[in-house]
């Protein structure tokens, strides 16, 4: 295979600590060689959800586990957001690390994945406004129906509102009705994710303790899989909508022309999600093997 290069940086930024789709998410981006993930953080999750006051915390945690789990030569650093919904003056060292990456001198262009409420991203703008023309925002969140609830936005609406107010911020957004086409059954993640390798088990095992809250039933979304389509894959055999200066609540209403530029997939290529993933956590376990037994005496 013709080694592939970084075409991005990438700031991987979710609540770990709530669905595993997210660590699931994070391991397909750091098993990406086309972008090169700078650092990760952790997010809070809505009180009413959240099983301890320190989700942020638990979460950085269970992202340095996946971290070490796959083992890339240089491991990014793991950061723990605010443990509760943004407001002005916010700062944490989750949004000191978005900022850093943003202002930082590089010729590869930087994206802010964020698979959960925009809370450190908001704290990050609002620190340095000129962080909203030195990256891309890419977010699984929003709705196109202005009444449904959506899980990501609603945790934290004034965030949210914050971001898409920013101008010139890009945002590359998945909202509920896309990331919703991402639906993988749950006996298919056992018998694909769970057998691909050492990698994939580790996936798996973390399906099989769902927080308290939580009801299955035959289906587990993998919706925070998406935005590796607009760091590390492509957006062409998805479908998008672009709007400027959109509300959160409805991401194709107009609004005012100074606020955020939304590219919105609106139809998302999932089997090349999939594919992709699948792939290369097979990949991952050839190497490791290939490794261990060249270490065997």
């Amino acid at each position: 295979m013709r080694r592939l290069a970084p075409l991005c940086r990438v700031v991987v930024d979710n609540d770990f600590a709530g669905d595993p789709d997210g660590l699931v998410g994070l391991a397909h981006h750091l098993l990406s060689p086309t972008n090169r993930v700078t650092a990760i953080s952790s997010s809070f999750l809505d009180p009413r959800f959240a099983e301890s006051a320190t989700a942020a915390e638990e979460g950085a945690g269970l992202a340095a586990e996946l971290v070490d789990e796959v083992g890339p030569a240089v491991k990014p650093a793991v950061l723990a957001g605010s443990e509760e919904a943004w407001k002005p003056g916010m700062r944490s060292a989750a949004s000191d690390a978005i900022v850093a990456a943003a202002m930082e001198d590089d010729d590869l262009p930087l994206f802010v994945v964020c698979g959960g409420p925009l809370t450190n991203v908001a704290a990050a703008l609002e620190q340095e406004p000129a962080v909203a023309t030195r990256m891309a925002l890419v977010w699984i969140g929003g709705s196109l129906d202005a009444d449904a609830f959506e899980y990501n936005r609603d945790t934290d609406l004034a965030a949210a509102q914050f971001v898409f107010s920013r101008p010139g911020l890009v945002i590359h957004q998945f909202p509920l009705e896309t990331y919703r086409q991402c639906g993988y059954s749950v006996h298919e993640l056992a018998e694909d994710v769970g057998t691909s390798g050492r990698l994939g088990t580790w996936l798996w095992d973390h399906y099989q303790s769902p927080p308290e809250w939580m009801r299955l039933g035959g289906v587990w979304p993998l919706g925070d899989s998406p935005p590796v389509l607009v760091t590390a894959l492509s957006t062409e055999s998805s479908r998008w909508t672009t709007v400027t200066g959109t509300s959160p609540a409805i991401p194709v209403h107009p609004g005012p022309s100074d606020g955020a530029t939304a590219h919105v997939c609106t139809d998302v290529d999932f089997r090349l999600v999939i594919g992709d993933m699948l792939a290369k956590l097979r990949g991952h376990e050839r190497l490791r093997t290939s490794s261990d037994d060249r270490s065997t005496p």
